[in-house]
């Protein structure tokens, strides 16, 4: 039998993974000179703390801004095909894709509030730690 397989599908699909691939080649090249630092015997477990938010901080941040960036893209060429297609559509349209962009914009940034305040936390203030 001969199977149906669509070529632009399986390219979209390599081309996906590619950069998924890459992205995770520089998350991790990013974070290889955190995990090759040696720790003193005394604050192996505030190092240990301290490096896992460095990490959680930069993948939080990452993640939002891709995701981000996709959908604000994705939002712009909806809104472009939609007055393409109904140009006396468009202030309405071009009114609601701004409103768009400034609520995705704000989940960006507030992401980013989150990673200043999970890397700005001084873990030596806390001996427990």
């Amino acid at each position: 039998m001969k199977e149906n397989i669509n070529p632009l599908r399986r390219t979209k699909m390599s081309k996906t993974m590619k950069t998924f691939g890459l992205a995770l080649f520089f998350v991790a090249l990013a974070g290889a000179p955190l995990l090759a630092q040696d720790a003193a015997a005394g604050s192996a477990a505030k190092l240990s703390l301290f490096k896992l938010s460095l990490i959680l901080g930069a993948g939080v941040i990452t993640l939002s801004v891709f995701i981000g960036a996709f959908c604000q893209a994705k939002a712009i060429s909806a809104a472009c095909e939609g007055i393409s297609r109904n140009p006396l559509g468009g202030p309405h349209i071009r009114f609601l894709l701004i409103f768009g962009l400034v609520l995705i914009e704000t989940l960006v940034i507030y992401a980013l509030l989150i990673t200043i305040i999970i890397l700005m936390v001084q873990w030596n203030k806390y001996p427990g730690v």
